[in-house]
């Protein structure tokens, strides 16, 4: 027998291991580390695994595990050997494990990177994901303990686990030998493993909010015995909307055989029901909320609704309850909505829910609606509901300690009732993974949203994710670069709403201004300047135009080839006797529908002044339910031509934007013609309407996504950054990093192809009259000292220095004026081609992930804050927009008859920066200033890079719910 090799020092429990997954039928489980203490789990577990799945795991019949398996299977030194388990309320459902081995097989330690690896799934919980996640947190854990190859031996019949590694993403070798399938898997990360971990996040994310708004039955806890009450209350909502499933009323102070609670069974516990309940809204005290968990997790309850407070809000023993809960009820594979929640709806005729405090049910509709405050959630029900919008569905999160914005969005992408979602969110908790959906989401439906707290930096009470440090404008760009639709208030959230679920998505920004009133038409037509549209002159019909004339007005402007949408003003008609005639407006909406049912696909809104009737018509033809039959929708077309996704008025044109491993987008019913949102102010039919001409820019640019030019691969050393990285932060990095020298930091931008104009340093008159013939007449001489850096204004840089006299005269100068050349660090450059002075940056944030910025240097970005913002990986195209979207833009493509700078050059310089920055995590900070850009080329005159250990990237580890 050989002999075993010496074994790696046991190490401490990795806890960071531990993590709760959401498994593909929407339920949770937790994936821990196995330890000796689970020896009885482990007996337990095999003895319900079934005959065949032992052979499938052993190659022969196993029934029971000895006492020298279960030793061996629980003591783990978590480096050579390791093992997690799948658990569900705190019993093992599954396991795998690996062992480290070398060339030939044979156990081993370090440096030996290939590992055996087995699985064992107890039968009842196959098919649900439960493998696919295993293997994706072993790989993880196996890439971090230095193991780069994993190899399986499965039997031919096993497909199912066949399926898993075939599956996975990973780059394989199979072959078959000895009578079994010899795997072997290159554990590192490919964008095809990326992808289908994503898509598998998906699916199961958007079941598990799909299994809480569609429940076959729901049991409402703490219904009192008497009327009033929060659980009287839900559970008269409840029978109120006309709930198609079963219906409890659970209350432990119920008397035996108390019967009925409003015709609703009543029982004193969940699992006196007998029978399955997949959601319980919980209704009780806060300190009577765990002993209702472990009933409904005890007895299969598949997903919570706390309405309860008591939680985070409250302090820090709050925040502290509030973690035990989410530990509690994902210990039982349930998720949760709230605590401190106002509820969930569901307005589908297969559902019909109304679990919340809503007195009344919102109209089936096409908007969904996601909100953590329950006081805006209800201002936004009342408000959807005065201006006749349906709602598809409605979450109030409350506290939001578990199912999350991105849970909604994920929810919202399938949803076939959905074409519009609205968000209302105090916090980005996963930035990155938000602004990933909510671009895979944007490009089949809009996703509008409020972002509260913008200047607080404060996350969820209770919620443990990093706090972004990116101020409120980045955060903004951020949203706009995702296809995010970014409103300020819930009013204009509203506005938008409605006209997007209501109405075609324009072709571009023309827009046609019709109506009975001059003045007012003004107003509208100023109103598109402000925001950026191209209205035509308004077309005055004057206040003697009645119904038919708006009609013939609209018809007319919507077959305009040249106009992409069309605002009509409307004040009431004067009568004969003088007095305004405000009852027609029934008249006035049915000649504006007739005329935007027959006319072109196009936009359509209405602002009125005191016409009465008129915006109730409008609403009831606004209310946004379903239309009678889907409208296939069709691959997305290029830009050109504008008119590239809104066919018969629908938002599925741009299907095609949606790409990768994401799952094929079904068809998009399209608004029913004539549904024309009412607005009582220009300002703000105008604001909605320009929202609609951005969103559907960027999606007709999504269906073709820019791309990160190859040709920078040639002069791009990825491998050489790399080690000279690793040689500049040494075998111990300091956590917090450090600071490149003027020369590490263009030795390192130079392997990424940017060049830094060198800076000699001149700590005497001498030095500077060397440095000055080293690098040739003209100069500059600069101070570096942090207070004068970049500030020209208090005389710290001087120019165009011709000759040895001249630059004498301006050292003497600026030591005398400014101080010692010790406080100055004084250097000198050669002087570069005249340009435009910008400054381009990239900064790492703990939660939103790189991001890549760009300005004009001095008072335009540091007085006015004109910067741009685009996360990296930066496109092609990202870098095009990124230039143009400063206000100050215009002064790079020929302002007031300037030359215009090389603005090509420029967005290659943003590209070479991009990529190092995504390429080497550890490049934590790059700020490039000056970056002067001439008519031909540039000069990049400053630099200054910090490095620092890279920080954690939560968005391509394997799937987790954010932990506590």
């Amino acid at each position: 027998m050989e002999p075993m090799p010496a074994q790696s020092p046991h190490h401490a429990y990795p806890d960071h291991w531990e993590a709760d997954v959401v498994l593909r039928d929407g339920g949770t489980a937790r994936v821990r580390p196995i330890t000796t203490d689970d020896a009885e789990r482990l007996v337990s577990f095999y003895e319900q695994v079934s005959d065949e799945s032992k052979y499938y795991r052993f190659f022969a019949p196993y029934p029971r595990l000895s006492a020298r398996d279960v030793h061996r299977f629980t003591h783990h030194d978590y480096v050579d050997r390791v093992g997690l388990a799948v658990t569900i309320g705190g019993e093992f459902i599954a396991t795998v494990r690996y062992d480290r081995i070398d060339d030939r097989g044979r156990p081993a330690s370090a440096p030996a990177d290939e590992a055996e690896v087995a699985f064992l799934v107890q039968d009842a919980h196959q098919g649900r994901g439960v493998a696919s996640a295993l293997l994706e947190h072993i790989a993880a854990v196996a890439r971090e303990r230095g193991i780069r190859r994993f190899a399986a031996e499965v039997l031919p019949a096993n497909n199912k686990m066949i399926k898993v590694f075939r599956d996975a993403g990973f780059t394989q070798h199979r072959s078959f030998e000895d009578g079994s399938v010899h795997l072997t898997l290159d554990l590192e990360p490919t964008a095809e493993s990326l992808a289908v971990q994503r898509a598998r996040e998906q699916r199961a994310e958007a079941r598990s909010v799909q299994r809480l708004l569609a429940p076959g039955s729901v049991a409402v806890v703490g219904v009192g015995r008497t009327p009033g009450g929060v659980g009287r209350t839900v559970l008269r909502n409840l029978l109120g909307s006309g709930f198609t499933g079963r219906t409890y009323a659970v209350n432990t102070s119920f008397v035996a055989g108390q019967g009925a609670v409003d015709g609703v069974p009543a029982h004193r516990s969940v699992g006196e029901i007998g029978e399955p309940v997949d959601l319980a809204v919980l209704a009780v005290p806060a300190d009577r909320v765990p002993e209702a968990v472990a009933d409904c997790g005890e007895h299969g309850v598949q997903g919570l609704v706390v309405l309860s407070a008591g939680y985070a809000e409250r302090g820090a023993e709050g925040r502290e309850r509030q973690r035990e809960l989410v530990r509690q009820a994902r210990s039982y594979g349930m998720r949760i909505i709230g605590p401190n929640a106002f509820g969930i709806i569901n307005t589908s005729d297969a559902v019909r829910l109304n679990a919340s405090l809503a007195p009344e049910s919102p109209e089936a509709g096409r908007i969904g609606l996601f909100t953590q405050s329950g006081a805006i959630g209800i201002a936004l029900l009342s408000g959807l509901h005065r201006r006749g919008a349906g709602l598809s569905s409605f979450i109030s999160a409350g506290n939001r300690a578990d199912v999350s914005g991105n849970d909604f969005l994920q929810y919202s992408f399938e949803d076939q009732d959905t074409d519009v979602a609205l968000l209302y969110l105090e916090s980005l908790g996963n930035p990155r993974k938000f602004t990933r959906l909510a671009r895979r989401t944007g490009a089949v439906k809009p996703v509008v949203v409020v972002k509260g707290a913008r200047h607080s930096g404060t996350n969820p009470p209770g919620h443990a994710v990093p706090v972004s440090r990116i101020p409120d404008a980045t955060v903004s760009a951020l949203m706009r670069q995702a296809g995010v639709i970014r409103v300020d208030t819930v009013t204009e959230m509203v506005d938008v709403g409605l006209l997007l679920a209501g109405q075609p998505l324009p072709d571009g920004p023309r827009v046609a201004i019709l109506g009975n009133s001059e003045s007012l038409g003004l107003l509208t037509y100023d109103a598109c300047l402000a925001e950026g549209l191209r209205p035509r002159p308004p077309r005055d019909l004057t206040t003697a135009a009645g119904p038919r004339d708006f009609r013939d007005a609209l018809a007319e402007a919507l077959a305009d080839r040249t106009c992409d949408g069309v605002i009509v003003t409307a004040i009431p008609w004067v009568g004969e006797n003088g007095e305004a005639e405000t009852g027609d407006g029934e008249v006035l909406a049915a000649a504006l529908r007739e005329a935007a049912a027959t006319g072109p696909a196009k936009p359509v809104a209405v602002v009125h002044v005191e016409m009465g009737g008129l915006a109730q018509a409008l609403a009831a033809a606004t209310g946004t339910a379903a239309p009678p039959a889907p409208r296939p929708a069709g691959p997305a077309r290029a830009p050109e031509p504008p008119a590239a996704e809104t066919g018969a008025g629908g938002h599925g044109g741009a299907q095609a934007a949606a790409t990768g491993a994401d799952a094929p987008e079904p068809d998009r019913p399209a608004p029913r013609a004539g549904r024309i949102p009412a607005y009582p102010a220009a300002e703000r039919a105008v604001r909605a309407l320009a929202e609609a001409v951005k969103y559907a820019q960027w999606r007709r640019q999504a269906a073709a996504p820019g791309k990160v030019p190859e040709f920078l691969d040639d002069t791009i050393d990825e491998p050489g950054t790399a080690g000279l990285i690793d040689a500049l932060l040494g075998p111990d990095p300091d956590p917090r990093g450090r600071p490149l020298t003027h020369d590490e930091s263009r030795e390192l931008l130079a392997r990424y192809g940017v060049t830094v104009r060198p800076a000699l340093p001149a700590p005497d008159p001498e030095a500077a009259v060397a440095a000055a013939a080293e690098l040739g007449y003209p100069v500059a001489l600069k101070t570096t000292a942090p207070h004068l850096r970049h500030r020209a204004d208090l005389g710290g840089v001087r120019l165009d220095l011709v000759d040895e006299d001249a630059l004498r005269r301006a050292y003497d100068e600026l030591t005398d004026l400014l101080g010692t050349p010790a406080e100055l660090r004084p250097v000198i450059q050669a002087m570069a081609p005249r340009g435009v002075d910008t400054v381009v940056r990239a900064s790492i944030d703990a939660a939103a992930g790189a991001v890549l910025s760009f300005g004009l240097a001095g008072a335009p970005s540091e007085l006015l804050g004109d910067i741009a913002h685009r996360l990296v990986p930066v496109t092609d195209r990202d870098a095009a927009e990124l230039i143009r979207s400063i206000r100050a833009a215009p002064v790079l493509f020929g302002w007031r008859g300037s030359a215009p700078a090389d603005t090509a050059a420029l967005e290659e310089l943003l590209l070479r920066v991009s990529r190092l920055v995504d390429d080497h995590p550890e490049v934590v900070s790059v700020a490039l200033e000056p970056v002067v850009v001439a008519t031909h080329g540039l000069s990049v005159l400053g630099a200054s890079v910090r490095l620092a250990p890279p920080p954690p990237r939560s968005d391509i580890g394997p799937r987790r719910l954010p932990s506590y």
